[in-house]
């Protein structure tokens, strides 16, 4: 039913378990011995963190934080809002901030800039996606996936208003379903 609004499948289900089993491999060797914090943002970060920690051989430390700037578009806004803050205490922490996607990078580099103003001893991102043409600030991820053309994406995890996230990959939205 949710497949036929999909233009084409840009990354797929098997393309997204390889990209976790080797950012996980790589992290795990990164991060050995420092017990960093694994961060999502909710929610489209689920699928993809879940995949991740399960290949990382490390121990780590699982937190969460609500944080949007779409707010029911296809554009980000450029308004960051934290709707859920992070209840574990940062402060000489390594912390990764597990992403489905950086896109415009204002969100991403907003809550890296809060993380390190509260203490953390690093702050790093790992990406599912990246896509670096949608870019208004300075900003390249340090861990990614893959990169993705400038079109705009729904599914593992990603959604247009609060639909399709639950695709088992990467695909394309069909114009005609947002420009109703």
């Amino acid at each position: 039913m949710l497949e036929k609004d999909v233009e084409k499948v840009l990354v797929s289900n098997a393309e997204i378990k390889q990209i976790a089993k080797e950012l996980g491999k790589q992290l795990s060797f990164d991060y050995k011995d420092k017990f960093p914090i694994v961060l999502g943002l909710l929610k489209g970060c689920v699928p993809f963190i879940g995949d991740l920690i399960t290949e990382m051989d490390i121990h780590l430390e699982l937190g969460f934080m609500d944080v949007s700037s779409y707010h029911g578009g296809i554009e980000s806004s450029g308004d960051v809002k934290i709707s859920k803050d992070l209840g574990i205490s940062v402060q000489d922490r390594h912390i990764i901030i597990a992403e489905d996607i950086v896109d415009t990078g204002r969100t991403i580099k907003t809550i890296m800039e809060l993380l390190t103003f509260r203490g953390a001893a690093s702050v790093e991102v790992v990406t599912m996606l990246d896509k670096p043409t949608g870019r208004i600030v300075d900003f390249h991820p340090k861990y990614v996936g893959t990169t993705i053309p400038s079109e705009f994406v729904i599914g593992y995890g990603l959604d247009y208003e609060q639909k399709y996230r639950n695709l088992p990959f990467v695909g394309v939205l069909k114009p005609e379903v947002y420009n109703k």
